[in-house]
């Protein structure tokens, strides 16, 4: 297939993209190739753009028809987007990092990182050079109080982090704010139990009236993470959007709501489950397991072909999705499998936090 072509002296060129149609004109048919790995970027892109464009425009774009263009003169709004482009000696062009910058309501979200290029972290001759061009660009896109936190694949996220501190002078916290697997679930993986449901246990989609306790449990979810605690009255605008979209369902014990499962991020072949959460006086009885177990099967059911997840390197959760069907989970250095990877968000000092 012809790769993309355009005149510039240097090898390595950073467009800026403020509208999710420019973005993906240019980056959908690389993405496309990478839906699972690029899920967090593809994901919140294409909620931008209308349902028809999503299952026609974006899906019959090719690599030969895209057209690299100079940066606009648009003003940044809810979303900007930064694409890093290599150019070979045959004036050939190659989409190899994404930036991603966003606010969802009223929530400025992590700075995420994305690479086509995965075996290539461990060449600092070829990441160097790439993140310092990104960290460049962002830095005249945004004040650096918005950079709150930056999320990805470790070693992008590091390289990115060391060149964001010495260009702005805002210093990494000094603990990680999530250290975590990056692992996903399809038909061939996900296991069946021979467990039926106890009585008086459900498995449903919510619905309006549950919202007090989505916003409830949801609000403990968050908690948890200590760095992105939510007010109920913001865990309550969190829980009526997922029952307006039907992305949260729950694990119901004689009509008490013992656990949550969202699913949040979906383009067209994969999703991702965003939020497991079980009640601390439900848990360690298999009610999670089941929930997650049966969202995942729904999800594959309806045509995903794969579901996707970030689980932390110390949760306990790892072997409830172990068990489910999620792969690279086992602890065993050996059984990791391809296309698991350690994702990393670190946080910056004196920035201005957001949510997610």
């Amino acid at each position: 297939m012809p790769g993309l072509t355009f005149q510039s002296s240097s090898a390595i060129r950073v467009l800026e993209h403020y509208s999710a149609e420019a973005f993906l004109a240019v980056s959908y048919p690389t993405l496309r190739k990478h839906e699972r790995s690029s899920n967090i970027i593809v994901a919140h892109a294409l909620k931008k753009v209308t349902a028809e464009a999503a299952l026609t425009g974006c899906q019959f774009v090719t690599q030969s028809e895209v057209t690299l263009h100079a940066p606009s003169s648009d003003k940044l709004g809810d979303s900007l987007w930064l694409t890093v482009w290599s150019t070979s000696p045959q004036g050939f062009s190659e989409l190899e990092l994404v930036l991603a910058c966003h606010r969802v309501g009223q929530h400025e979200l992590p700075v995420f990182l994305w690479t086509t290029q995965l075996k290539m972290l461990s060449s600092p001759q070829w990441l160097a050079p790439r993140v310092s061009a990104l960290a460049d660009r962002l830095a005249s896109c945004v004040p650096p109080t918005r950079v709150f936190s930056v999320f990805g694949m470790t070693a992008l996220v590091k390289a990115f982090s060391r060149c964001w501190t010495s260009l702005t002078g805002f210093e990494v916290e000094p603990d990680p704010f999530y250290l975590a697997y990056f692992t996903y679930c399809t038909k061939e993986t996900l296991t069946e139990s021979n467990a039926d449901l106890p009585f008086g246990h459900v498995i449903r989609r919510g619905v309006i009236s549950d919202v007090e306790d989505i916003a409830r449990l949801g609000k403990g979810f968050a908690d948890d993470s200590i760095h992105f605690p939510l007010t109920i009255e913001l865990a309550r605008d969190e829980a009526r959007e997922l029952v307006s979209k039907g992305q949260i369902w729950l694990y119901e014990v004689s009509g008490a709501v013992a656990a949550i499962c969202a699913v949040t991020r979906s383009s067209i072949n994969v999703s991702a489950i965003t939020k497991v959460y079980t009640c601390p006086n439900w848990r360690r009885l298999g009610f999670a397991e089941h929930l997650v177990r049966d969202v995942t099967r729904r999800l594959l059911d309806s045509g995903k072909e794969s579901v996707v997840l970030y689980v932390g390197h110390e949760n306990s959760a790892r072997r409830v999705y172990h068990r489910v069907g999620f792969v690279g989970l086992s602890g065993k250095p050996d059984e990791r499998a391809e296309g698991v990877e350690d994702a990393l968000e670190l946080g910056f000092i004196g920035t201005n936090r957001g949510h997610w």
